[in-house]
Order: structure tokens, then C-alpha cells, then sequence
């Protein structure tokens, strides 16, 4: 790896330059990039089923496309070292290596991610793989899914298939990414796979997520070699109240719990939050839910936090006399599911916050990002961050000479930047930051409307094409500095 790759290039010294050794990398999630969902052994996941759905996506998008990175992984690698990436950030597709969930492995499916991790490693390019990212395989979900126990063992079984597999040359592993959308999303409003909404299970189900991780944890340590870094990572809500009034101040308390600490209590602090099992414990029962050992298993150290940040998150509490609404969390940029995705939450108000909007219509804010890294520093101290997403979605098109000029891109990414270094400069020890993403890609029940991506990517051609964005972002990474923080 390269000194240019991890930051450590001739650094910039003014305040802007980030740490000698700061990881630069972008990331992607195999649902959305593969395509190829019927080859060489990979059955359904939960999101195929559930795009294939009527009315579940944008335009019944499906990823069965995708972005052909399966096919075309070694073009889409030769793109990151154009980048000056020192890391690429990717999920592997559990149904690919192990389509029913239970039993070996399909070697075929393996051998996909064997060829990619050698591929980045012959360019200097250092692989971080996540385990899960959302696409369980449907046969689990058919015998009931997350909310079922024995899903976390299955995917610790999964674990040590693609740990076997890998673990010789990958350094960097994530259990899980954004549990709380599995969860929450999945299970809670049904806007995300597998479009369950039902409180209680999305309860049950975020327990089950957290001992899948804590399984995982000690199974990559069984596996992986001394050096090798375990992580998790989290969409962690920057929740701010409307007001400073006491009851807004309780509404912060409230979607804290359920939005944040029903992952970081007991992965990072030893068990579940009184005041989130005292909120919903007429939903679940947390008591017969929690079995003896499991907060032990669920606390196994890890070696990074993985911090997903890409808006703030503003609340009220209801006014008086108002009726609850079960919907409320949809202005909040959390879609317009059958529910709110914040269990036992819907006498909480959301709002937008002030200021310019991404595509997604989310609020731009880059003061949540520094605020956060502060906040788990605080928490936290010792444990390590790495910012494993952030981005942003805008409306790109190329003119007719073929460019794409994205500056409210480069803006949104300048200014996030920034606040990780003003974090990092306040104390917090973040180690890295991956883009969100490569390049554009299946925006979940967004469909293919929705572009994050570096490089933009012609659906019908699958041509590739730099933007603005990916230039400049080439060059923070040469600098290993921010060359107008203030500008």
C-alpha cells in the first residue's frame, strides 16, 4: 500500500490535513453493485424477493442488474486506484456463498470474492469487507428471519465460511452494516426487505442482530489472524430537540434509545438501556427475549466502530391534545411505511431541519457529523472510529460532451469532511472515512433514481464516468488535506 493511498503522502500542514496514516476509501454493498443474482449457485435473498414485488421499489426497480460489478469488478477496481483509494469498502452476499443459509459453501460464490480481494491487493488497494448488509438469504427469512433466534446462529456459521475463505488477506471485517435499518426498516415501518411491519418483531429482531454480531466477533477471532480488525457498523442518529423544552428534551431520549442505544448499550456498554427496555417493554418481552450469556456475547470488544452519517435527526414531542400519529417518522426522511420505524415512538414529532436538501430531500448538516464523533469519543474513549458512509444523492446528468459536473457534491463532501477533521482535532481518534459510494448503484426501494456515486453509471450501457466529485475527491486523497476547509 502506497503512502499516497493511506494519506500519508506529503500531507498538507495547514489545520486542514488530516493524521499520517488516515485511510481513505469508498464503499459499495454487494445488492446494489453485483447484478449476476442468479449465478454460479446464489439463490434470493430477502431483497430480491421483495423488489420483485409490486409496488415495493421505485419503477419495480430490481438489483438483478445492478451495476454488473460482478462481471466487471477488475474495471471497477482499476477506477478506485485511479482514485488514490487506499481501501474499498464491500459486503459479501450471503445467498451467493451460502444460498440456503445453512450447510457449506458454494465455492463458486467464494471464489468471486477471492478473485476481487486479489485483484485489490495486486492494486494496493486494502479490502474491507462486511458481512451482512441487509440481503439475508429468503430461505431464512421463510422460517421467520431476524426475529428468530436461531437466525444469529446461522449467520455466525456464515461467518466462518467467508472468514475461512478470506481471512489470509483481508485485514478489515464488519459484521454488520446499519442494523437498525435491518431492523427497524425491515421489520418495523416495511420500507426496507423484507416489508414486515410489526413492532415486536422489529424488537426481537435487533436483539437477534446484536448476538449475530456478538457470534460473529468471536468466531473472526477464532479465525483471523492477530492483526486483523473487527468492527461493526452503526447509522447512529445525531438527534436534536425542536426546542429546548423538557418535553422535546424527552423526545431526544426516547428516539436516542431506540435509534442508537438498543445497539450501542449492549455491543459497547454491556446491555440494554433501563430506560429503552422500560419504553417498550409492552411490546416484547425483554426478559424471556435476553437468555442468560447473551449480553456477555453480544459485548465482545471489537477494534473500530463504524459511524454511517448522513443527516441529522430533529424532534418534538406531540402538542397536547394531539393524537398520535404511526406514520409521524416519515418526515423525517425514514419513508412512507405502514409505520413509524421507532417502536412505541408515535407520539414523537419529526421535523425537517433547516438548510439546503440533498436529492433525498435530507437536510445537509455537517455539524451532526462532528457532534456525533464527539459524543461516542466521550462515551467511548479508546475505541477507535472509522466513518463507513457518507455521501450524498443529487440529480447528475452529463452534458452533451459527456461530463458530469456535480459541485453541490463536492460542497456536501467538503463540508463533512471538515467535520471530521474538526472532530478528529477535538480529540476523537477517527482512523478513516469511506464515501458513500463508488460509484451510482440500486438505491434500494429507491430504485435507480437516487445517485451517490464518484463515477456515474449509464444503466443501459453500464459505461462509467468520473465526476467532478471523483476528481476532486482524487486529490483530498493526494493532499491527504482538505485544500479549502474554509472555503
Amino acid at each position: 500500500m502506497t503512502s499516497a493511498q493511506t494519506g500519508s503522502a506529503p500531507a498538507d500542514s495547514s489545520a486542514t490535513a488530516f493524521p499520517s496514516g488516515f485511510l481513505w476509501g469508498a464503499a459499495t454493498a454487494a445488492y446494489q453493485v453485483e447484478g449476476a443474482v442468479d449465478v454460479d449457485g446464489r439463490t434470493p435473498s430477502i431483497w430480491d424477493t421483495f423488489s420483485r414485488t409490486p409496488g415495493r421499489t421505485a419503477g419495480g426497480d430490481t438489483g438483478d442488474r445492478a451495476t454488473e460489478h460482478y462481471l466487471r469488478y477488475r474495471q471497477d477496481v482499476r477506477l478506485m486506484s485511479e482514485l488514490g483509494l487506499g481501501a474499498y469498502r464491500f459486503s459479501v452476499s450471503w445467498s451467493r456463498v451460502q444460498p440456503t443459509g445453512r450447510g457449506p459453501a458454494v465455492e463458486r460464490g467464494l471464489d468471486f470474492y477471492r478473485r476481487l480481494v486479489d485483484e485489490l491487493l495486486e492494486h494496493g488497494i486494502e479490502p474491507a469487507v462486511t458481512l451482512y448488509h441487509w440481503d439475508l438469504p429468503q430461505e431464512l427469512e421463510d422460517v421467520g428471519g431476524w426475529p428468530v433466534r436461531d437466525t444469529a446462529r446461522r449467520f455466525a456459521d456464515y461467518t466462518a465460511l467467508v472468514a475461512q475463505a478470506l481471512g489470509d488477506r483481508v485485514r478489515i471485517w464488519t459484521t454488520l452494516n446499519e442494523p437498525w435499518c435491518s431492523a427497524f426498516l425491515g421489520y418495523g415501518s416495511g420500507v426496507h426487505a423484507p416489508g414486515r411491519a410489526d413492532w415486536t418483531a422489529a424488537l426481537r429482531a435487533a436483539h437477534h442482530l446484536n448476538l449475530g454480531h456478538g457470534l460473529a466477533v468471536e468466531t473472526l477471532r477464532a479465525a483471523l489472524p492477530r492483526d486483523a480488525r473487527i468492527a461493526v457498523s452503526l447509522n447512529l442518529h445525531e438527534v436534536r430537540p425542536l426546542t429546548g423544552s423538557a418535553a422535546d428534551r424527552e423526545a431526544v431520549r426516547r428516539i436516542d434509545a431506540v435509534g442508537n442505544r438498543v445497539f450501542t448499550g449492549p455491543m459497547l456498554d454491556g446491555g440494554y438501556p433501563d430506560d429503552l427496555l422500560a419504553d417498550t417493554d409492552h411490546l416484547v418481552d425483554w426478559a424471556a427475549l435476553v437468555q442468560d450469556g447473551d449480553p456477555a456475547a453480544i459485548a465482545r470488544p471489537i477494534d473500530l466502530l463504524g459511524v454511517n452519517y448522513y443527516t441529522p435527526t430533529v424532534v418534538s414531542a406531540l402538542p397536547e391534545g394531539a393524537a398520535p400519529d404511526p406514520v409521524a417518522a416519515r418526515d423525517a426522511g425514514h419513508g412512507d411505511g405502514a409505520q413509524s420505524p421507532f417502536p412505541g415512538c408515535a407520539d414523537v414529532l419529526f421535523h425537517r431541519a433547516p438548510g439546503p436538501r440533498t436529492a433525498m430531500d435530507w437536510p445537509i448538516d455537517p455539524t451532526g457529523l462532528t457532534d456525533l464523533l464527539l459524543r461516542l469519543h466521550r462515551e467511548h474513549p479508546g475505541l477507535p472510529l472509522m466513518v463507513t458512509e457518507n455521501g450524498a444523492a443529487f440529480d447528475d446528468l452529463p452534458t452533451p460532451q459527456g461530463a458530469v459536473h456535480d459541485p453541490q457534491r463536492i460542497d456536501y463532501l467538503r463540508g463533512h469532511l471538515g467535520a471530521v477533521r474538526r472532530a478528529i482535532a477535538a480529540g476523537a481518534d477517527v482512523r478513516g472515512y469511506f464515501l458513500w459510494s463508488l460509484m451510482d448503484n440500486f438505491e434500494w426501494s429507491y430504485g435507480y433514481g437516487k445517485r451517490f456515486g464518484l463515477y456515474y453509471v449509464d444503466y443501459d450501457t453500464q459505461a462509467r464516468i468520473a465526476k467532478d466529485s471523483a476528481r476532486w475527491y482524487a486529490e483530498v486523497i493526494r493532499r491527504g488535506a482538505l485544500p479549502d476547509l474554509d472555503g
